[in-house]
């Protein structure tokens, strides 16, 4: 039997299909942003006027019906509330209506558990890079109870959510990192504030200087330097991670692990330590149904127990409150 998992913690409505760690399926559809940035409402109409045909397009592709189905897992959260809330009701109809368990999934834990699975690795360092969050992360039994310790992270704007802020300053479409990372290539490097405190960054005042420098600067110039100072600083604090736990493996996971440009810089930096990066392929680093499918599976397996009581939404559910038991 399968498990289905859902993720709508942004604009995409993603849906995947896993059974004992085999991805069957990992179909989507994805809000166009605009200009204007991601609005809640609109995102989360979108998700409500696709979501059931992506259900369907998964149990397609996998050769299923529903009936074949064992339980559904869904983004609890972290993310955009309106958008988590229509996964959510997705869940919980199909629990509803078919008597399958329903398990809510941390979304944070699942890219890392997906790019764990994909690469074969079983205690690395995680470096967690998406729109919301920029976390490095490891595996520990501190306070009591096995979870993802926080060893750095952010203290403002996750990566993503910074370049794409840029990238609508400047006035690029589409108005995304992708967008920023391919003017940059054309760039060379002019002065930028770099903010790294000891495995912890910040990147408001990297983003408000860059965006002032616009129209001051050649555009190329700009957009190289903004993303190699951030990457920089990245890779300044997980090698300082790397150091401290002593761990051989590196994995980058998120939506910004696609960059190619911080992939080649956290190589690079890992190289020096006869350290290892792995990298899932970009399917599942950008947000997809199938890596919450197959965390329900792992927490269904690991004997969690869940009920509709539980099956809540949370915009700030952080990564190292959820316990791992597998």
């Amino acid at each position: 039997m399968a498990v289905l998992g859902i993720e709508s913690s942004a604009h995409t409505f993603g849906v995947g299909i896993v059974e004992h760690g085999k991805i069957l399926a990992n179909c989507k559809s994805m809000y166009k942003i605009s200009d204007k940035g991601m609005i809640p409402s609109k995102v989360a109409d979108f998700h409500s006027k696709n979501g059931w045909r992506v259900i369907k397009e998964a149990l397609d592709t996998a050769g299923l019906a529903i009936d074949d189905i064992m339980a559904v897992g869904y983004t609890k959260g972290p993310g955009i509330g309106a958008c988590l809330r229509t996964g959510q009701l997705a869940a919980r109809a199909i629990s509803v209506k078919y008597c399958l368990p329903i398990i809510p999934v941390n979304h944070a834990v699942a890219h890392v558990e997906i790019t764990k699975h994909l690469s074969r690795v079983k205690d690395p360092i995680a470096l967690y890079v998406s729109g919301g969050n920029s976390q490095i992360l490891s595996l520990s039994d501190a306070l009591g109870f096995r979870h993802y310790y926080v060893l750095g992270e952010t203290f403002d704007i996750g990566v993503g959510n910074m370049l794409d802020v840029f990238a609508r300053a400047a006035g690029l479409k589409p108005a995304w990192g992708s967008t920023v990372a391919h003017v940059a290539e054309g760039g060379s490097y002019v002065p930028m504030p770099y903010t790294v405190k000891g495995m912890d960054f910040t990147f408001t005042g990297l983003l408000t200087h860059a965006t002032k420098r616009i129209g001051k600067e050649r555009i190329e110039d700009i957009a190289f330097s903004i993303q190699n100072t951030a990457f920089s600083m990245l890779c300044e604090a997980t090698e300082r991670a790397l150091l401290l736990t002593k761990k051989s493996d590196i994995l980058l996971c998120g939506g910004v692990a696609q960059s190619v440009r911080l992939r080649d810089m956290l190589e690079s930096m890992a190289a020096a330590h006869k350290s290892r990066v792995h990298v899932a392929p970009n399917e599942f680093n950008a947000d997809n149904g199938g890596m919450i499918a197959l965390v329900a599976e792992k927490m269904l397996g690991a004997g969690y127990k869940f009920d509709l009581s539980a099956a809540v939404t949370d915009q700030h559910y952080r990564i190292d409150k959820v316990e791992i038991l597998w």
